[in-house]
């Protein structure tokens, strides 16, 4: 796989602003912005970048120091945004601090700055930009809309917190209230984070909300009530917000060759840095961490990279993700379902997920593919000639070719020209419930050099769905390679690795994912299963260290190392397991040890067991 030329690409394109002969530098000190004022710079800034629409590779200059940003002023724009618009009618109207639009060759360097957001924001967000670099500050907001308590102590009836200072409160009727600025939350999602283990568990709050509070000092609150359910010890940190999406960190929309570089994402609301429609994108030592010594542990209220339906290459280096209420790293399409055949060459189609919907999926000259929900195969081709969008929740497409009578209502539709090539590499994600990173596109996929630690599901998933998130889709080269996973997946019990495809038609000759090779990582885990693959062909394992660790309990029921279900031309060969390795077993399902090719060290370290019942 000859993935290195993403990053001489990527190199190449990020140079582009800073390399050029001509450039106009626009330093905001010297149009009278200052920093260290926590004044409201919003719209000033916000003149500036336009006027830089006069200028040449205009390089917008921030000298060092604390930004503020309010809603009032900002650029308020209506955006529906991937995975982040709650159905219901409330307003998708955003607050946006940076806001750049039709704009080319654009570089925005903070200096090390801090950027502070008040109320509920998007830090930056660009549409139909080309050539842009945002480089070299942190974002974190005045009141992040996490919540975070710690145990001071516990029993059954009572429990003592310390409120972190930057989570405001009030005590209204005996009770704990949150509150924001300009907002309250409704609803209450908890996370525990337990620091002697640093582990992150799906927890509740509902015992505290139904408790009598009694503020005993400056953020010191005593809860009484039923505590009984819910153990907690001291040093626990209980992180609380409001499940609902109507926002993110930030925004790319319709845009190319996007360079972020050494970006602090201290703290994102709603979703976290979301590209949309967008192609060749570079992340380059952007974390997602809590700023130093902030004493906070939460960082993004969900995803912190998420791509929805990008295009041409994705390359994320030397970035850190600590402390995500969901994935660090999510890159897929959506998959449409047909409603209507209007015509011999018109459809009806509809987005189908509560948190996606209201923006255009499909341009005229987009290759589409019609896939089959329950196989999640392909079952035609076509190209869009032209698209509209009836409403927020569907578009009717005329497509260039005849529809075959085989494609029928209640299929789906994927939009082929729009899935990028990805590169991650040198990164490290820690802290988070949920996986590390989720990846379904059809072209080349490399995963290399990262360290995956205590992610509390698996550390990747390879998915593929038309019935639940509807996320796309197949994958086809993918080569994960040199990374170290960490005791990975303890709050589901998950393999390591997954690849888990969510077809309920399982047929060998006709997979799902192709070309999958998992080669040269290291493996420490405390639990039975390090991958579970299905419907894939052309699955290698070849090359890896497996260790147990021994810090954690076993929490799986599945007893197996390898999980296989479906899935043909398996090799599994020179990979190495520690003598105390749980399971040391291959389990098949759909298929037959026919499928599988081992080497002679494999033959003596590995059991395999098969479903009787799956292969009659």
């Amino acid at each position: 796989m000859k993935l290195s030329r993403l990053l001489i690409i990527s190199i190449f394109l990020s140079g582009f602003v800073s390399a050029g002969i001509c450039q106009d530098t626009i330093r905001l000190k010297e149009r009278g912005i200052i920093p260290d004022t926590f004044g409201n710079i919003v719209s000033q800034v916000q003149a500036i970048i336009e006027s830089g629409r006069l200028s040449t590779n205009p390089v917008i200059i921030f000298e060092k120091g604390r930004y503020d940003f309010w809603p009032d002023g900002a650029v308020k724009k209506e955006l529906y945004i991937s995975n982040c618009t709650e159905n219901d009618t409330g307003s998708k109207v955003k607050n946006i601090a940076l806001w750049l639009e039709n704009l080319d060759n654009v570089t925005i360097d903070g200096s090390g700055s801090r950027f502070v957001l008040h109320g509920k924001m998007i830090s930056f967000a660009m549409q139909n930009c080309r050539n842009i670099t945002l480089k070299n500050f942190s974002v974190d907001y005045e009141r992040p809309t996490m919540s975070e308590l710690t145990i001071r102590s516990y029993s059954e009836n009572k429990v003592e917190t310390d409120i972190h200072p930057d989570s405001r409160y009030v005590i209204e009727e005996g009770k704990l209230v949150f509150t924001g600025e300009g907002w309250r939350p409704w609803s209450y999602h908890a996370i525990l984070f337990t620091p002697d283990k640093d582990l992150m568990k799906y927890s509740t709050f509902e015992p505290f909300a139904k408790a009598d509070a009694v503020e005993t000092a400056p953020f010191r609150v005593e809860f009484s009530g039923d505590f009984s359910k819910t153990p907690f010890k001291a040093g626990d940190v209980l992180t609380v917000r409001n499940p609902y999406r109507d926002n993110c960190g930030a925004f790319i929309n319709r845009s190319s060759n996007i360079r972020l570089e050494n970006l602090q994402m201290n703290y994102m609301h709603g979703l976290g840095i979301v590209s949309q429609f967008s192609e060749n994108i570079t992340l380059f030592k952007v974390d997602a961490v809590p700023s130093k010594n902030s004493g906070r542990v939460v960082s993004c209220f969900a995803d912190c990279f998420h791509f929805s339906g990008c295009k041409g290459y994705i390359s994320i280096d030397s970035c850190q993700t600590s402390g995500s209420h969901d994935d660090p790293i999510n890159v897929h399409g959506t998959h449409l379902q047909i409603v209507e055949k209007l015509s011999g060459n018109m459809i009806r189609v509809r987005f189908m997920h509560h948190q996606t919907y209201g923006f255009e999926a499909f341009i005229p000259g987009d290759s589409i593919a019609f896939i089959q929900p329950q196989s999640l195969l392909e079952k035609g081709t076509a190209t869009v000639r032209s698209a509209r969008l009836l409403n927020l929740r569907e578009m009717e497409l005329t497509l260039n070719e005849t529809i075959p009578e085989t494609i029928l209502a209640g299929m789906c539709i994927e939009n082929v020209t729009w899935t990028p090539s990805v590169e991650i590499r040198n990164c490290r994600f820690e802290r988070t419930n949920t996986r590390g990173i989720l990846l379904t596109t059809r072209r080349n996929i490399l995963v290399e050099n990262n360290t995956f630690y205590h992610t509390g599901m698996s550390a990747i998933l390879i998915a593929d769905d038309a019935a639940s998130w509807f996320e796309s889709g197949m994958v086809k080269n993918v080569m994960i390679r040199g990374n170290h996973f960490i005791d990975c997946g303890y709050n589901n019990g998950g393999a390591v690795i997954a690849v888990e495809p969510e077809n309920t038609v399982i047929d060998l000759k006709n997979p799902v994912h192709r070309n999958i090779r998992i080669e040269n990582n290291l493996f420490e885990s405390y639990d039975y299963p390090v991958l579970h693959a299905k419907s894939v062909k052309g699955l290698s394992f070849s090359g890896n260290k497996i260790m147990h660790s021994h810090t954690l309990n076993p929490v799986s029921g599945n007893r197996f190392t390898l999980n296989l279900n479906g899935c043909s031309e398996v090799t599994i060969r020179d990979n190495s397991f520690d003598s105390d390795v749980l399971g040391k077993n291959i389990f098949l399902e759909n298929m037959t040890s026919k499928e599988i090719s081992l080497d002679k060290k494999s033959k003596n370290d590995l059991i395999i067991v098969t479903n009787k019942k799956s292969n009659k």
